[in-house]
């Protein structure tokens, strides 16, 4: 079983950065992604960012471009998403997700989220 830990999160004024970390435990095998996904009050859960085991590859959506970097840290399995010139707009609880690709479907797990306050 994978299990997720978010740390990171909290308040800051806008232009400001936090640091955001994803650690895990469990089994993630050699074809997985960590990605980033996001819920403010009221919207629906958005994803913000992912990068995948082979290749490495990232992905980042419109609304984040520019300002947020993801990385891994493979060694220390942590996940890690740099968020820069904060907006009071990406103001949401952020939560870590895995999914693991495996011959019979893939394989999601969960973190319990971390709150992160933009101020403006």
């Amino acid at each position: 079983e994978v299990q997720l830990v978010e740390s990171g999160g909290g308040l800051v004024q806008a232009g400001g950065s936090l640091n955001l970390s994803c650690s895990i435990s469990g089994y993630l095998g050699d074809d997985y992604a960590i990605g980033w996904f996001r819920q403010a009050p009221g919207k629906e859960l958005e994803g913000v960012s992912c990068i995948r085991s082979r290749g490495g590859t990232t992905y980042y959506a419109d609304s984040v471009k520019g300002r947020f970097t993801i990385s891994s840290d493979n060694a220390k399995k942590t996940v890690f998403l740099e968020m820069s010139s904060l907006k009071p707009e990406d103001t949401a609880v952020y939560y870590c997700n895995a999914v693991r690709f495996t011959s019979w479907g893939p394989s999601n797990s969960w973190g319990q989220g971390t709150q992160v306050t933009v101020s403006s």
